[in-house]
């Protein structure tokens, strides 16, 4: 009780001024940095333009909730999280298609349905009040702090709708079990959403009481993704699924103000991610093998580069970290530079459908500032559509 009071006197005090706690998706001091330089840099202009044209989109989205599906989990709760593995399909060999069988890549439509599935509505809440939260940060319209609330709300706080906090039932193989570890990687989105809120302090549809909320939920969820078995599972993953298992956990950490343990995830990042999932010759071995390898190959150095730029904030640089032998988050960029741009040089690995340049644009910004290197900059440039990127945003220059 004590606790909770003091809880509350805090975040009112956060909520009398501007926020003190930065937003972790950005680069420290970025927003500020943006927000003067809108009027005479024309990329960020550019980028806050289409900033403001997805918050208005996403004033349309209706607050998703995990009540919104029409099966029950196995728990026979709806407030639990559910959903299917999507690389695994019914069993030609069997009746009744169970054990489901694994296909790289392949993604089956069942997992995507959102009668039985609460993955993409868990996406959409990270997507729509991150768009809005910023829209209201730089607009100070208070249309977008007003939905980013509803959104928050019932996601995380209203009783009838919310989420219970944990994700004990995501990514189920049927006839094999109820969920796994591997189903943290759909929670990348709440995290963002909750890190999102700070930008909604000073708005009248966000208040003290609101934000003390959602900070009690992200404890409960915080221990579970730390004590769970499928929490434990995720984190021992030696492949992309433990750095996205990191980026949630330091996100959290930091939302929550738990800055030792941010800061001791961090470290542990530099040999456990860096010197594990990187060759000495920038190579991602376990990301090479999957049947789309360039792809995952660029979503795991996103996942780095997110998880370096979270370790700014908790006072650890990976960005620097490099093994004896040459591994670093450098040495993973530079293997994939021929392979982007204008005239990319031909992926000869497997790749069994078209990549997207997405995943690797805010990686080449985060680089060039990180090394002071203009090469990862002018590559950016190649790509037409760059200077309307959140990543002028988030990480301007």
């Amino acid at each position: 009780m004590i606790r909770h009071l003091f809880l509350l006197l805090a975040t009112t005090a956060l909520f009398a001024a501007e926020p003190s706690r930065p937003f972790f998706g950005a680069r420290p001091g970025a927003l500020e940095k943006a927000k003067a330089a809108a009027p005479s840099d024309e990329s960020v202009a550019k980028a806050l333009k289409k900033l403001v044209t997805d918050a208005d989109k996403a004033l349309a989205v209706v607050p998703p909730s995990v009540m919104q599906k029409a099966k029950l989990p196995p728990s026979g709760d709806k407030h639990d999280y559910m959903s299917i593995a999507p690389y695994f399909w019914p069993n030609p060999a069997t009746k009744d298609g169970l054990p489901y069988q694994r296909k790289d890549g392949k993604v089956n439509p069942e997992s995507r349905e959102e009668a039985v599935n609460d993955t993409l509505r868990a996406r959409l809440v990270g997507a729509t009040v991150e768009s809005l939260a910023l829209g209201y940060y730089f607009t100070r319209d208070e249309k977008y702090a007003e939905h980013a609330a509803k959104v928050l709300r019932t996601w995380f706080l209203d009783p009838a709708t919310k989420m219970t906090p944990h994700f004990r039932f995501a990514q189920a193989i049927p006839g094999v079990n109820d969920g796994r570890g591997t189903g943290l990687i759909e929670a990348r989105g709440l995290a963002d959403a909750a890190d999102a809120a700070i930008l909604l302090v000073g708005s009248k549809h966000w208040s003290a009481a609101d934000q003390q909320a959602l900070q009690a939920w992200g404890e409960v969820y915080f221990e579970w993704l730390l004590g769970s078995k499928n929490g434990q599972d995720e984190r021992a993953a030696k492949n992309n699924h433990g750095t996205w298992y990191d980026v949630q956990a330091v996100k959290w950490a930091l939302v929550l103000g738990r800055m030792d343990k941010a800061k001791e995830l961090c470290i542990a990042a530099g040999p456990g991610r860096v010197g594990v999932q990187i060759a000495a010759d920038g190579k991602q071995p376990l990301e090479l093998t999957r049947t789309a390898s360039f792809s995952y190959s660029c979503f795991n150095l996103l996942a780095l580069s997110t998880l370096a730029g979270l370790s700014e904030h908790a006072g650890v640089d990976l960005w620097h970290h490099k093994t004896a032998d040459g591994r670093s988050i450098r040495a993973a960029l530079d293997f994939l530079v021929p392979y982007l741009g204008k005239e990319p040089k031909p992926w000869t690995l497997q790749q069994i459908h078209e990549s997207k340049p997405d995943e690797v644009l805010p990686v080449l910004r985060a680089a060039g500032i990180a090394y002071r290197d203009e090469h990862y900059e002018s590559l950016l440039k190649e790509y037409a559509d760059s200077s309307t990127k959140r990543l002028q945003l988030l990480a301007p220059r």
